[in-house]
Order: structure tokens, then sequence, then C-alpha cells
């Protein structure tokens, strides 16, 4: 009975600021799922399981990993192709977490 009470009181006060961030989110989970069809990554992976996947390569690269590392995960754990599990960590990047997007580097003078 308790649990239920405490459970009610937190969807209470959390409904508010869950709504809000739901909208926002919405966007950006159609935009990353929309990246992945343009690339034709639709077989491999539900689009639920690939807004949880992506979430996870953000808090990966938050904890320290390197993009390739986190693309090496994304192969190990999945059924994509290796060109998709890297074009899937850009996406999740790209959509998610753009704070890890590569910097690009200039070729040297003369090269």
């Amino acid at each position: 009975m308790v649990i239920r009470l405490l459970v009610a009181m937190a969807i209470g006060l959390l409904g508010p600021l869950l709504a809000v961030s739901t909208a926002r989110a919405d966007a950006n989970d159609d935009k990353f799922i929309a990246l992945l069809k343009s690339e034709g990554i639709t077989d491999h992976v539900s689009p639920s399981h690939a807004i949880d996947a992506a979430h996870n390569v953000c808090q990966k690269l938050d904890d320290g990993e390197t993009p390739t590392a986190v693309a090496n995960d994304v192969l190990n754990s999945s059924a994509m192709p290796a060109y998709h599990c890297g074009y899937f960590v850009g996406a999740a990047i790209k959509v998610y977490c753009p704070q890890y997007t590569p910097e690009e580097k200039n070729p040297p003078a003369g090269a």
C-alpha cells in the first residue's frame, strides 16, 4: 500500500516533467530513426530498441569510451554489418550527444 502511494506521488510530481521531456525527445527520436532509415538500417533493430541503444552510445561516450570503441561494442552486440554499426554510432552522436562530434582535421599545407 505504501509503495503504491509513493509510486502514485512520484508519477504525479514527475508527470508534467516527463510530458515536456517526451515531447522534445520525440522530435529527436524521429530524426534519429529517419537517419537510420535513410541508410537502410531498418531490418536489424526495432525503433524503440534503436533509440535506447543510441542513448547507451552517449552514456558510453560520457564514460570516456571512444566512438570507435563504442562502434565495436555495437558490432559485437548486434547483427548489423560493421558499416551500419559505425553509421549508427555517428547518427546517435549527431542527434543525442553532438558534443562528441569529431573535429575535422585540416590536411597539412601542400598535401
